[in-house]
């Protein structure tokens, strides 16, 4: 029976509805909720930096280290790999959205029996064919596999913006340990130092008790700073040898050989970076791309999910040669062909199409809520590195004077022991805090450079592409 004009109207108007339900209008990422600029910045300073991690650095040591892991750390081998394989299932995506062309051959010999047959006695048959074979291949009506590959890529762009997040943040984590190292290098220095001063200072107070013109105390005191800043020592070469063991780990072997490190003052960290405006780091961050790509796979899952509400139309197709014999295959008049459009309407399925439509909502409702959370840590970790960079440099000069004043303390306290004015717990005292705040100094100035780099990785500074 042939369709009438009306009811052929009827059906398109009906594919017309479905297809405007299947497609629904685009949506669109979250609006970010940050301040029009960074706290303690005045609101036009929208100047930004664009350093290089190379240019940032002038240690060529460092330089060093940092381009062995950018090709030896096993983690980011690993980042790199896992990129790869979200390129491939992509491409498995893309793949299975274009029709599938296979050429084929197949035969087969069936005997029937006798009281199977039509005829009453036993017979053979035979089938044989040879051609091209379109596989099942559906017609995307309603944007399900459109949306399908959309979330591939997303994802794919995704780990991409993954593998640069995590070498940004190797080449800060490798900044941040060297600079730990020549902190502790200087701090093994002062405590050296120290501790020859201190063992003179008890081979002295020996002396002066053997014979009288010292206490036992005044002894006892110097013996027991004299143990402590030996303690001291020890404490700072473990840390040293565990700083470089992390390092180690880090670059995927042993340093490699190459210039001497520069000490602390050396390092030129001290020039300040521009940080632009928060909205720039909607474009600069790749860890925010990520999460603005992951948020666009979810939305493209959706609009898949509720394509699969609709009919689901597939061809299958074959042409070639067929024949009951295989000497007959490729003879004159054995050409075959065969068209199957197959329509496929879901009616009851358990829940399971109205399970998968929820689960990628709640799944559109995460990474909505991810892509915010992700824009709020972004901004509040440049808003520490500047906060830590302002109030260090404070800290640092303020330091500064206090070890120049302990110097002094130290000084007198000296002077007034040698003309007997006072008792050597006076010296002892003045020494001790002019070690600690020699101590605490450099700690200063490696954690003012150390922010110098957390707002470098912050801004989401520059990184191999």
């Amino acid at each position: 029976m042939k369709l009438t004009r009306i009811t052929r109207s009827v059906l398109w108007c009906l594919i017309g509805g479905l297809a405007a339900c299947a497609t629904p209008p685009a949506d669109t990422a979250p609006e970010a909720v940050i301040p029009a600029h960074y706290p303690g910045l005045a609101p036009n300073a929208a100047e930004r930096s664009d350093t290089d991690w190379r240019s940032l650095f002038a240690d060529p040591h460092l330089l060093a280290l940092i381009d062995s892991a950018l090709t030896h750390n096993r983690d980011l081998k690993l980042a790199v790999a896992r990129v790869a394989e979200v390129r491939a299932l992509y491409d498995i995506q893309q793949a299975g959205s274009r029709p599938g062309i296979d050429v084929i051959a197949s035969g087969s010999r069936t005997r029937t029996p006798a009281d199977l047959s039509v005829t009453g006695a036993a017979t053979v048959s035979g089938q044989y064919r040879a051609g091209a074979n379109l596989s099942a291949y559906e017609i995307d009506f309603w944007g399900r596999v459109r949306s399908l590959n959309e979330a591939a890529l997303a994802q794919f762009l995704a780990s991409d913006e993954a593998r640069r997040a995590f070498e940004l943040g190797l080449i800060a984590q490798v900044a941040n340990i060297h600079l730990l190292a020549r902190e502790l290098d200087e701090r093994i220095v002062l405590a050296r130092k120290a501790l020859v001063t201190r063992e003179e200072s008890f081979r002295i107070m020996g002396r002066r008790a053997e014979v009288g013109s010292s206490s036992n105390l005044e002894l006892r005191q110097v013996e027991s700073l004299l143990i402590n800043t030996r303690g001291e020592l020890a404490a700072l070469e473990r840390q040293r040898a565990q700083n470089d063991a992390l390092l180690a780990q880090l670059v995927g072997h042993a340093p490699p050989p190459g210039p001497a490190p520069a000490p602390l003052a050396a390092q030129g960290l001290e020039a300040p970076l521009a940080p632009g405006l928060p909205s720039d780091l909607l474009t600069r961050r790749p860890d925010i791309r990520a999460a603005e790509q992951r948020l666009a796979a979810s939305k493209a899952s959706v609009r898949a999910a509720r394509a699969a509400f609709f009919p689901n139309i597939t061809l299958t197709a074959f042409g070639g040669s067929a024949s009951a014999e295989l000497e007959g295959l490729f003879r004159g008049g054995s050409s075959s062909w065969n068209f199957t459009p197959v329509l496929r309407m879901p009616l009851f399925d358990g829940g399971r199409t109205r399970a998968g439509l929820e689960l990628a909502e709640a799944r559109q409702r995460v990474a909505v809520a991810d892509y915010e959370a992700t824009i709020q840590t972004a901004f509040r970790e440049v808003a520490d590195a500047l906060a830590a960079r302002q109030w260090l440099a404070v800290q640092v000069r303020e330091q500064q004077a206090l070890v120049a004043a302990e110097a002094d303390r130290a000084r007198l306290a000296s002077l007034r022991f040698e003309r007997g004015v006072s008792n050597y717990l006076d010296v002892l005292d003045a020494q001790r805090a002019l070690f600690a705040a020699e101590q605490a100094l450099v700690q200063l100035r490696r954690a003012h450079m150390s922010s110098t780099v957390n707002l470098f990785k912050a801004l989401g500074g520059n990184t191999p592409a």
